[in-house]
């Protein structure tokens, strides 16, 4: 009751009755405003009937308070109605988005100062003398305004969800002072109504809210009347508000389902469950597998211990074996004269084959290098790319950001007890010595000038900047620089700037913390309510936004805020416009003085910070800082190479037996056949990359050097027959392995020519060059290596030293076969060991686990690449991602672009887009709103902005500004004050619903879009829109924009979740648009930011790796059956055995936090490839392989090839791959590090220990047809009346001796013999039993050969 017990100066308060009346001059307390201060006469008089003039006026103004021609009374003048309209101009074209909000508002003020029955709710409790032309009046200057609750409420409820939608935010805002839209409520709203310093009201106003059952006294009633809520009309045949300004006015959206869970089983992981399933199955097959041998082989046992071996006929070879007998012997001969012809003319071979590399090499100079992460990522005809084309051809591209985060330490916070706000506590960045420094710091950036060259003159940031209101010529304070410096418009007096101000009777010092507090909350504002009276727009025009000035602040607590972030907006141009090179210039100067400011240790604040060429700056840097550690990596592969080649027999001999310049020559292969591939891509115009020129030498490498270590191995191992040249001996043994390079070398080659065929653009770009460098790799091998390698058997042969050729040594090299270390390793221990009856139970058992373990980790790999891997770990961009992450609270800009076909200019097409009064509550905008609701699920933050709600508000006759020249009928633009643009552009509507004509929409639209926002006319597109609309020749809508804002997305997780939900979104929109009549069928909204053609991979590289993934599978099954003659069964265990390392690949790169994308998608396909090599070597020496059981042939091929390969690939990729640990970009160090490390070891132990238990169970039996071939020239051999009846004498390795081991690898057209000797046995069965036993007759006696004959 205390504030109803005041002073008053209003005495009678009965109808009829006014409190005041008459204009009496300027308010003397207000210093400055908006409008002129005018205050009203105090006058406690009956109300004054009005007419003519001012009775329209009156009409105009306050229609409600008209009551009729003859009876209508009011207690204002025709002087204070004009006054009251120009006030109302400032808030109508905010507010008449919403009819019945608007109304209630009119109505609060015509009620307090033109009703006549003025005096039941005005109580006037101050007032000084004003001299009115030389009359010395009563003024009044603060009075009280009584309302009920009920009626306060109600208006404020209706305006309090009013939209901007410029900005996406709230009208109210703006509205209610130092609390903004969050924290507003009537009493709020209306207060700041009332205060003489919010630079429109011209005196105090104390509004006092009174229940409807509460007794003021006095004779003072509060007002109660009519309020229309927001879902009401407030004319009859009119319309409620939309659906975003009234949430009344909403139909009931469901909440959308949450994204589903995990599967579940039970509370258990679903996948789990199927995997422990499948394991525990296959284990049980695999023990039915084992019974079932077992009995197999007893009942085997019980049988007769002496069987007639039965004679091989032509008839009884199944044609599967006859094709891979004829497959093998024509690829074996055909290698054979190749090899020897090679052997014979080495020289000429090589120089032939330099002549072609250099050719092909030359390419190199036409090679172009794709840097550009959109060229490397997005395919030219995927979507995103697409609509990215689109969106800048008809926008421009979206422009380039410069961002610095500021944080600093060791300054508490501190509370501040402002009169205005009370206490508020304050983080220690918000000092005032800080905020002067960032100052000085901003101002310095702002002024750079760098020279350039092509220009010949100083560039600064005016020539390049983004500047949405003065576009054409800006000056540098035009240009768009978003900080919280810019709520005192980047300038120090007015950070220094303090005044008194009086509050409630307590007065104090107002300074830059109280005009920050209210434009942290009122960002609109063009003027604070404190005494210091100054604006809160940026120098360039516009509102600085409190999520883009400070960040780390939790809800509306802004002085909380723990970062303070600066922005500088630049113009994208294209790279052939000279101004991109401006800009670099710019942005590469700002970088400098950052860097500069980085080493100053006397700044009192931390930064981060980023500009829009740092990302690929630090990628290209760390690029050429990590080639040294790729150089090492393949010097140490060579040295390995070039050292591991060598057959030492003694230190005497080492120069000879060195085999260094033949290991040189190899990788000059690899780096011919790499050089080569790239040459004749460049000739047809394919592109390279970083990533090619990193991966492609490595992988060629690595498949290079396994068939280079088979190839000299089997040399090294062979013995020249005697009468037999070194060059006949070089082509047979060429004639021996050439068959497994040409299946592993093809395999691959066909594997990555399919994988071309992917729509990723470094995917296919590595594959293509990845293939060509393969094959190049296989023939160079085949022609310059071969022809290499007799020249060094040549010097070797004629005891010169390797190196130094020209030297001979003067002790003669004894020719001394030896087998090293790792073949009689492997024959004597490992191939026993792990081919023990309980080893391969265990090896099987074990597989299957890691396969089905595989299967579940890679179902839950995760999908993406996070921006930070791109970065060396040493690069100031980690540290702005990370405050990134940390303090910003909204995500990236996304457009919603309309593409031609939809027509904008009829009711029905506005009403499809707008949201405001009228509009289709499902329209495009509203249903962008919808989703803002959900932002955990739509990751949408901010709705969006809509040009066509705007150009609808700039119509409305209500505000000043679509106006025309009374005189010529030309378009008067807000900026202009000339007394004659008072025309309305179009007329008013009384139902409140604006809607311009067709002929209206095309001749205003225009000017709309350029037409200046001003304190008069907020609704300018100039600034918001000025570039949002591109029309056609014939003014018709090709394209618009309606920017929104993303939630923050911390992680490409977010991103890819976030592209996926607007593109839902977006279709929803475009089929309800596309049935509002006259819409063409082709019609598409679709969404935009600038991220999405990074990310849009990532909704579809699951599929993309299992299309590659699936197409490089296929040659290796395809070419293993038709090279070793269609044999099937050995193909398909190849195929299996590679699919499990790719599994198991997956598998672990969830267990090492290795994540599925592009990059790790082109080392899995580098996988199948490095697969084949561990895998197809061993499968097709096993295939060929003539031993008595498939245990035996799978020691041999392990030992033997096994051998081979773990020298050739694993030992050469090995210490490569770790070299790779130390390098600094991330990206390698994940991708390339671990991922191959990965491969290497999975692939080295399928290969080697799983492969040899597989091929003992399921391999296939020996090929009959190359037994029979054998059978019959050792018959040819004996006398006629004795035949060969070889059996199988199951003594393994250990039956041979030292020099039959070393003979064992000899090759049979294809097939392995023994030198000199007669074959050991026949397998024509499956069972391991029946292979233990003696097909003898009852006559038996060995011959020579060691072969058991029987006598006819």
């Amino acid at each position: 009751m205390e504030r109803w017990l005041q002073v008053t100066c209003t005495r009678i308060h009965e109808n009829g009755h006014c409190a005041f009346y008459e204009d009496c001059g300027k308010n003397p307390e207000v210093i400055s405003s908006l409008l002129p201060a005018r205050v009203p006469c105090l006058y406690n008089g009956p109300a004054y009937k009005l007419s003519g003039q001012h009775l329209s006026m009156l009409k105009s103004v306050c229609p409600m308070l008209y009551t009729g021609d003859q009876n209508t009374h009011a207690c204002c003048s025709f002087k204070q109605l004009d006054m009251l309209e120009k006030s109302l101009l400032f808030s109508k074209p905010v507010l008449s988005r919403c009819p019945s909000c608007l109304q209630n508002f009119i109505n609060l003020y015509c009620q307090n100062t033109c009703s006549p029955n003025q005096s039941l709710h005005i109580n006037v409790t101050r007032t000084f003398n004003a001299n009115v032309s030389g009359t010395i009046l009563e003024a009044v200057l603060e009075y009280q305004c009584y309302y009920t609750r009920l009626f306060a409420d109600g208006a404020f409820n209706s305006c309090k969800n009013v939209r901007l939608p410029a900005t996406g935010g709230f009208a109210i805002s703006a509205m209610c002072g130092k609390y903004g839209a969050t924290l507003c409520n009537t009493e709020r709203w209306l207060g700041f109504q009332g205060d003489s310093s919010n630079g429109l009201a011209p005196l105090d106003i104390d509004f006092i809210l009174v229940g409807n059952r509460t007794s003021t006294g006095s004779g003072i009633v509060p007002y109660n009347g009519t309020f229309w809520k927001c879902n009401q009309s407030p004319v009859s045949n009119g319309q409620a508000c939309s659906c975003l300004d009234c949430a009344e006015s909403c139909p009931k959206i469901p909440a959308p389902n949450p994204p589903p869970g995990p599967w579940k089983i039970d509370q258990m992981d679903g996948i789990l469950v199927i995997c422990i399933i499948a394991f525990c199955s296959m284990v049980a097959l695999v023990v039915i597998f084992l019974i079932y041998r077992y009995c197999s082989s007893r009942r085997n046992q019980q049988g007769d211990n002496k069987l007639k071996a039965p004679q091989l006929r032509k008839e009884d070879i199944r044609w599967s074996h006859k094709v891979s007998q004829a497959t093998q012997h024509f690829l074996g001969q055909i290698f054979r004269r190749w090899g020897t012809m090679v052997a014979r003319y080495p020289i000429t071979v090589i120089f032939i084959s330099f002549v072609v590399v250099i050719v092909l090499s030359a390419g190199l100079a036409l090679i172009t290098l794709t840097t550009d992460p959109v060229e490397l990522w997005s395919a030219p005809d995927s979507r995103a790319r697409k609509e990215k084309e689109f969106h800048d051809a008809n926008f421009g591209p979206f422009f380039r950001t410069n961002q610095i985060i500021i944080t600093v330490q060791n300054r508490s916070s501190y509370t501040y007890d402002s009169v205005v706000f009370g206490q508020n506590k304050f983080n220690g960045i918000f000092s005032k010595d800080i905020i002067l420094e960032l100052l000085d710091f901003q101002t310095r950036l702002q002024n750079i000038q760098v020279w350039s060259e092509t220009a010949q003159r100083n560039i600064s940031i005016k020539d390049i900047c983004y500047a949405p209101l003065n576009p054409e010529n800006p000056r540098s304070t035009d240009c768009a620089v978003n900080s919280l410096l810019q709520y005192f418009q980047n300038n120090s007096t007015r950070i220094n700037a303090t005044a008194k101000q009086t509050m409630a009777g307590e007065t104090g010092t107002v300074d830059w913390r109280d005009h920050f507090l209210y434009c942290i909350n009122s960002p609109l504002s063009f003027k604070d309510i404190t005494e210091l009276g100054m604006s809160c727009m940026a120098d360039y025009g516009a509102p600085v936004f409190p999520f883009l000035a400070i960040g780390g602040y939790e809800g509306e607590d802004f002085t909380g805020a723990e970062a303070l972030i600066m922005t500088f907006s630049l113009n994208n141009y294209p790279s052939n416009n000279p101004k991109y090179e401006y800009v670099l210039l710019w942005e590469q100067e700002y970088l400098k003085i950052l860097q500069e400011y980085k080493q100053n240790k006397s700044i009192n604040f931390n930064f981060v910070y980023m500009s829009e060429r740092s990302l690929e700056d630090e990628i290209n840097r760390t690029t050429k800082e990590d080639i040294p550690i790729f150089a090492i990596s393949y010097l140490v592969i060579f040295v390995y190479i070039a050292f591991a080649l060598g057959e030492y027999t003694s230190w005497k001999t080492i120069m000879i037996d060195s085999k260094v310049t033949l290991g040189l020559g190899g990788i000059l292969v690899v780096l011919s056949a790499v050089l080569s591939s790239m040459g004749f891509y460049a000739y047809i115009g394919v592109p390279s990359s970083l990533i090619i020129l990193e991966v492609v030498p490595f992988l060629v490498l690595a498949v290079g050097a396994d068939n280079i270590f088979i190839l000299v191995l089997q040399y090294q191992r062979d013995t020249r027959k005697a009468g037999e040249r070194r060059e006949e001996q070089i082509g047979r043994v060429l004639g021996d392995v050439a068959p497994s390079m040409l299946l592993c070398s093809s395999s691959e080659t066909i594997c990555f020519f399919l994988g071309a065929l992917t729509k990723m653009p470094a995917v296919r770009t590595f594959a293509l060059y990845a293939a060509l460098a393969v094959f190049f790799d296989f023939l160079l091998q085949m022609s310059v290596f071969v022809a290499l390698m007799s020249l060094d058997a040549r010097r070797e042969e004629s005891a010169k030293y390797d190196i130094c050729c020209c030297i001979r040594s003067k002790s003669t090299k004894i020719k001394k076969k030896r087998e090293g270390i790792l073949l009689p390793f492997m024959r004597e221990y490992y191939a026993p060991f792990l081919l023990h009856s309980v080893t391969r139970i265990i090896v099987i058992i074990l597989f299957l686990f890691m396969l089905c373990s595989g299967i579940f980790l890679m179902l839950h790999v995760r999908v993406g690449l996070d921006q930070e891997l791109a970065l060396p770990t040493d690069s100031y961009m980690l540290d702005y991602f990370a405050a990134l992450n940390k303090y910003f609270e909204v995500g990236v800009p996304v457009y919603f672009v309309t593409t031609a076909g939809y027509n904008f200019t009829t009711v029905d097409g506005m009403d499809g887009v707008c949201s405001s009064v009228g509009c289709d509550n499902n329209s495009m905008t509203q249903k962008i709103q919808y989703a803002t609701d959900f932002p955990q699920v739509s990751y949408m933050a901010i709705p969006a902005s809509s040009w066509v709600d705007d150009f609808i508000d700039w119509l409305n006759p209500i505000s000043l500004c679509c106006r025309l020249d009374t005189n010529d009928g030309e378009f008067c633009p807000a900026t202009s004050n000339e007394p004659n643009c008072s025309m309305k552009c179009i007329p008013p509507n009384p139902s409140g619903i604006i809607r311009p004509t067709t002929e209206q929409f095309n001749q205003y639209l225009t000017n709309f879009l350029n037409d200046t926002p001003t304190l008069k006319c907020s609704k300018g597109g100039l600034g918001a829109y000025g570039n949002a609309v591109r029309r056609g020749t014939e003014g018709e809508i090709m394209a618009s924009r309606f920017m929104a804002y993303h939630t923050p997305l911390k992680n490409s997780l977010q991103y890819t979740a976030a592209l996926k939900v607007a593109r839902e979104l977006a279709a929803n929109i475009t089929e309800s648009m596309r049935k509002i009549p006259g819409t063409d069928p082709s019609f598409e909204v679709f969404p935009y930011s600038i991220t999405y053609v990074f990310y849009e991979q990532y909704l579809t590289v699951v599929n993309e790796g299992i299309f590659n993934i699936g197409l490089c599978l296929i040659p290796t099954f395809v070419v293993c059956c038709v090279l070793l003659g269609m044999d099937i069964q050995s193909g398909f265990l190849n195929l299996i055995t590679i699919i499990m390392i790719i599994v198991d690949t997956l598998g672990v790169m969830t267990l090492w936090s290795i994540d599925f994308n592009a990059v790790s998608l082109i080392n899995l396909v580098t996988a199948v490839g490095m697969s084949v090599e561990f895998v197809s070597h061993l499968t097709r020496s096993f295939a060929i392989s003539i031993k008595a059981t498939k245990v035996e042939r799978a020691k041999e091929a392990t030992a033997d090839m096994g051998s081979a390969v773990f020298a050739g690939v694993a030992m050469t990729n090995l210490p490569g791959i770790i070299v790779l640990y130390f390098a600094k970009a991330q990206l390698i160090q994940i991708f390339f590090f671990r991922l191959n490390l990965v491969i290497t070891l999975l692939g080295l132990v399928h290969g080697l220990v799983f492969l040899p238990v597989l091929l003992s169970y399921l391999g296939p039996n020996v090929n009959t047809a190359v037994l029979l071939q054998l059978q019959q020239e050792e018959k040819e051999q004996l006398p006629e009346d004795i035949y060969s009846n070889c059996f199988f004498i199951n003594s393994g390795y250990n039956g041979l001796t030292g020099d039959e081991k070393v003979q064992s690898h000899a090759q049979y057209n294809g097939v392995p013999k023994e030198a000199g000797k007669s074959i050991e046995g026949v397998v024509l069965g499956d069972d391991e039993a029946s292979f233990e036993k003696e097909f003898t007759s009852s006559e038996t006696q060995p011959n020579s050969t060691g072969c058991t004959v029987t006598s006819f």
